[in-house]
């Protein structure tokens, strides 16, 4: 369990305890650990991982659904990620931990200034296409995503919103500069996939997957897979594996099936019924947060009374219990993790008591009034199962639930659509900079693409807190922000779960805090 979470409250001084067992956890980017054993990261099965990997295998893995992109500037979507985090490198990268690390940086960035970072670069990498990674396709990589958030061209402003651009100081030094003080901007640096200057104009990348890391792109069949081989010109160590192939399989069950018989290596989101059935399965307590965001401005989730409503009649225990076979915890009115900066401890989850939510839907003059809940199915774990569970909670309550399943693409559509915004949407929310600014910012903040309120004191906090560079000042920012979000239910919480995955009886792979997929850290045993 994480100590913070196990501190006495009520005094300043072991508030202080919790902001450096945070504050430790931010620069060490901890593991976020529970007292059970099932939320840590752990593989079971018959595999021993005691022979010696096979040189130049190939391998199949299942991914819930299809990239909707793959120029991995302009759209926020997990199964994209899964792909090209091997064909992309970063300047920074992170262990499987999650401690902050060089990457195609040669060392963590130092500030000449409040607004300035300066890079040095590792010399005698190459992208793909046989050009040289340099400072100019830094500066490149940075004026594309800078142009994209300006142009509202990107599902990732979050990400990188306080950007403004870049200079070369010499072929193996780039200074990094910033609209005001960022102190999220190492781990902006982590996220942002470096590409050849050759790239940076070009309107979608989808066709032209040129990156430094140790896998290329070679070919994408549309609804059926996406295939990737070794790039025997890496800089770093060989991978043992040299082809990969994704297929998207939606259903939990057929992935299943697909372990079982050998014809995949690896699936993701495996239903934790189903573990027990996988030849070998993997989890860790990673940074997922399935959320609901309801508006909070219009419609029938515009009574704040309604909102907690909403959160009263969802019985959190039971979907840990029956969703997640207990691989997950509830989430304390907050999607924050308990290691991540600004995650408030004297906060708490909400209370199931589905009495007292029908009788104040009742009180607002609800009952039977229809309430739309928008999400998909197969991106997260046990998606489909979770929705419909909240929606017989709903309807329990005295609502007319209309639960909108939708194709990935169109659920996306609706998630970041700014103008009409759905009562209440479902986002699995990942802390993938594992620093506060990533998810607040794009769910919190009014503005965010994928908030639903317009509270404008909320918006400065998050602002604020972002431009702060001390820590400490940091975090009593952010616990005011999460704290307005919980006093006024601008979300349904449920609970953190495990990442779940299967894996084949000679596959050898620990997974980690931050969900990436990278096969040069995966073998397989004949």
């Amino acid at each position: 369990m994480d100590v913070v979470s196990t501190l006495p409250r009520g005094n300043i001084l072991q508030k202080r305890f919790r902001l450096l067992g945070s504050l430790l956890a931010l620069s060490l980017v901890a593991v976020a650990c529970s007292d059970s054993s099932k939320d840590t990261a752990s593989t079971s099965g018959s595999s021993d991982g005691t022979a010696a990997p096979v040189k130049g295998a190939d391998i199949t893995i299942a991914l819930g659904s299809e990239p909707t992109s793959l120029d991995p500037y302009i759209v926020d979507d997990g199964a994209e990620r899964a792909i090209n985090d091997n064909i992309y490198e970063t300047l920074l990268s992170r262990d499987a931990g999650g401690t902050l690390q060089p990457g195609l940086a040669t060392a963590l960035p130092t500030q000449t200034d409040d607004t300035t970072w300066q890079f040095k670069l590792r010399d005698g990498v190459t992208f793909h296409d046989g050009s040289a990674f340099n400072a100019d396709s830094v500066v490149a990589s940075i004026n594309r995503i800078v142009k994209l958030v300006a142009d509202s061209a990107t599902d990732n402003d979050g990400f990188y919103k306080t950007i403004t651009g870049a200079t070369k100081v010499d072929d193996l030094t780039v200074n990094i500069t910033t609209a005001g003080a960022d102190g999220v901007l190492p781990a902006r640096m982590y996220w942002l996939k470096m590409i050849p200057t050759s790239a940076e104009t070009t309107a979608d990348l989808s066709d032209s997957l040129v990156g430094t890391g140790p896998y290329k792109f070679v070919s994408r069949t549309v609804g059926s897979d996406i295939k990737i081989e070794v790039n025997p010109e890496y800089w770093g160590d060989a991978p043992s594996i040299t082809n990969v192939t994704y297929e998207f399989v939606a259903e939990g069950g057929t992935r299943l099936a697909g372990l079982k018989s050998g014809k995949y290596d690896l699936i993701t989101n495996l239903p934790p019924q189903d573990v027990d059935q996988a030849p070998q399965s993997a989890n860790v307590q990673g940074q997922e947060h399935p959320v609901l965001i309801l508006d909070t401005d219009e419609g029938i989730t515009a009574d704040p009374n309604v909102r907690l409503a909403l959160n009263m009649a969802v019985d959190k225990q039971a979907i840990i219990d029956q969703v997640y076979g207990g691989f997950a915890v509830a989430d304390a009115s907050q999607i924050l993790s308990p290691s991540v900066l600004g995650f408030d401890a004297d906060l708490s989850a909400v209370v199931y008591d589905a009495a007292k939510a029908k009788q104040m839907i009742t009180d607002a003059g609800l009952d039977g009034k229809t309430i739309q809940l928008v999400g998909e199915a197969g991106r997260w774990l046990n998606d489909r199962e979770l929705l419909e569970a909240i929606a017989g909670y709903w309807k329990a309550a005295g609502l007319n639930v209309q639960l909108d399943i939708l194709e990935f693409g169109a659920y996306l559509d609706v998630l970041f659509d700014r103008t009409n915004r759905a009562d209440a949407i479902f986002v699995s929310s990942s802390n993938d900079l594992l620093d506060p600014d990533r998810q607040l910012s794009t769910y919190y903040q009014a503005g965010g693409v994928g908030s639903s309120n317009t509270n404008e004191e909320l918006s400065g906090l998050i602002d604020q807190g972002r431009q702060q560079l001390d820590p400490i000042e940091r975090q009593a920012t952010y616990e005011k922000a999460v704290k307005i979000a919980a006093d006024g239910s601008y979300f349904v919480w449920l609970a953190s779960n495990s990442d779940l995955y299967g894996l084949s009886t000679r596959m050898s792979w620990t997974p980690r805090v931050d969900s990436k997929l990278l096969v040069k850290e995966m073998s397989v045993t004949s």
